[in-house]
């Protein structure tokens, strides 16, 4: 289905990114996101692209299955729950605190030896209740713990050093390099650092669609399988308690998604199907609308993406406009005459 070969990376140019979404008020487009979305067809074939789909940018978290892939290739015995919360950018809560504790406790390492940037949870009522007791800003508590436990686990696993597992010419972050060409394709355009302090690697968005596909067509049994399924069965431990990326991958059967910031979404099908999303400003309101739209053109039920029409906008209180996919996008939307 897809080639072993890898192609050139990406361009690093600014993104042609194309409207993506409108904010409509009173029957008036108010606002317009940019952005690009690509659909692949279950053969791994382009079926739908808007904006710029070849061209370099980051991930950012929407790429933590990659790199939660890598560390099962390099041996991480995880599974279930806790492999789940390796891929997380979780919430937050008092389970994914635990789930943490809990594989740094099989690694035989202490919360100290986590390089992660403390923080206040992830989850708005997670993170209130944090302030309203005075809480502090913790490694533990920072959305992206559970893959940097996962990430010291491999390195104590491999004999690599830990202290400096976070260095992009670390044998573990050189493993999750070769994992990220292999399944997107295509060579790393660039590397940076992510908002963690976790290296970050620049692929396209047709890239990370293909690395979602590679992931849920996997062979049984394989490390792309297991994290497809520990995703899949412990959605919440990936993500937190009313995430929308959870309850999408609840509302479509065998759906693998993954959430990342400044807007960027991926989902695959089991079938191959997969769609990769991103919102040039980064806006976190048009990213599940616009998605929701790109999975319709995947070919998923438009009936079990009904409750993925993103927040109303609110005028006194009520309902009077949303923020809806272009036309371009989803045919079943009526342009709005401005």
């Amino acid at each position: 289905m897809y080639s072993s070969s890898l192609a050139d990376a990406p361009a690093i140019r600014a993104p042609r990114h194309a409207p993506v979404a409108h904010v409509v008020r009173g029957g008036v487009v108010e606002g317009i996101h940019y952005g690009s979305a690509a659909v692949l067809g279950a053969d791994g074939e382009v079926r739908f692209q808007l904006g710029d789909i070849e061209a370099a940018f980051y991930p950012r978290s929407a790429l933590k299955p990659v790199q939660a892939v890598a560390m099962v290739r390099a041996g991480l015995p995880l599974d279930g729950d806790l492999l789940s919360l390796a891929a997380a950018s979780h919430s937050g809560e008092e389970r994914h605190l635990a789930g943490t504790r809990r594989i740094l406790e099989q690694a035989g390492v202490a919360e100290d030896d986590l390089r992660n940037v403390p923080d206040l949870p992830y989850g708005p009522a997670v993170r209130d209740a944090w302030i309203r007791e005075n809480r502090p800003p913790s490694r533990l508590a920072q959305n992206c713990s559970g893959k940097h436990a996962a990430m010291l686990y491999t390195c104590l696993l491999n004999g690599w050093p830990l202290e400096s597992y976070l260095d992009p010419a670390h044998p573990l972050q050189t493993a999750i390099a070769e994992t990220v060409e292999d399944l997107t394709g295509q060579r790393v355009a660039q590397v940076t650092v992510d908002g963690c302090g976790a290296p970050l690697f620049a692929v396209s968005l047709h890239g990370l669609a293909r690395a979602a596909a590679r992931i849920t067509t996997a062979a049984p049994g394989t490390p792309e399988a297991r994290v497809a399924h520990a995703m899949r069965e412990h959605a919440e431990m990936a993500s937190g308690t009313g995430r929308d990326v959870a309850a999408l991958m609840r509302a479509v059967p065998g759906l693998l998604a993954k959430d990342g910031f400044e807007g960027v979404q991926v989902a695959a099908l089991p079938s191959g199907s997969a769609i990769a999303v991103k919102i040039a400003d980064g806006a976190n309101r048009a990213r599940i609308p616009v998605a929701a739209a790109a999975l319709a053109r995947a070919g998923v039920d438009p009936e079990l993406l009904t409750g993925f029409a993103g927040e109303p906008m609110l005028g006194g209180g009520r309902p009077v406009g949303s923020v809806r996919p272009v036309p371009a996008l989803d045919p079943s939307v009526v342009a709005t005459a401005v």
